[in-house]
C-alpha cells in the first residue's frame, strides 16, 4: 500500500470515527489486511489507532461542552470489562473465522443503520 493511500485512509479513519462516532475500525481493519496484516493482528492494531484517535476527538468534545459525563459513565464498568475479555479472547480465534464474524457484525451494523 502506498504512502499516499495510507494518508488518505488515515483521514477517512479519523473522520468517520469521531464524526460518527463509530466505524474508524471499519475502515481501519481492512486498510491494514490490505497492508499485509493477518486478521488478528489488524484488528488489534485498529483498536490501538481508534483509542488515540477517539482521545483526540473526545478531548474537543468534552472542551466544547458536547460530552455529558452521566450519560456516557453509566457504560464505563462494563465496557472496560468488556474491552478486557475481547483483548484476551481475540488471539484465540482463528484468523478466517474472525475474518467472518468481522464482515457479519459490519453487515449487521449497516442494514441496522439503514432500516431507521
Amino acid at each position: 500500500m502506498k504512502g499516499i493511500t495510507k494518508i488518505i485512509g488515515g483521514l477517512a479513519i479519523g473522520t468517520v470515527n469521531s464524526a460518527l462516532g463509530a466505524g474508524g475500525g471499519m475502515i481501519a481493519v481492512p486498510m491494514l489486511r490490505k497492508s499485509g496484516m493477518e486478521q488478528n493482528r489488524a484488528q488489534a492494531n485498529a483498536v490501538a489507532l481508534i483509542m488515540l484517535l477517539t482521545a483526540a476527538s473526545a478531548g474537543i468534545y468534552i472542551y466544547t461542552g458536547k460530552v455529558t459525563f452521566g450519560d456516557a459513565l453509566p457504560y464505563l464498568p462494563a465496557g472496560l470489562i468488556g474491552s478486557v475479555l475481547g483483548s484476551f479472547i481475540l488471539p484465540k480465534i482463528p484468523t478466517k473465522i474472525l475474518g467472518k464474524i468481522f464482515a457479519i457484525f459490519m453487515l449487521w451494523a449497516g442494514v441496522r443503520m439503514l432500516m431507521r
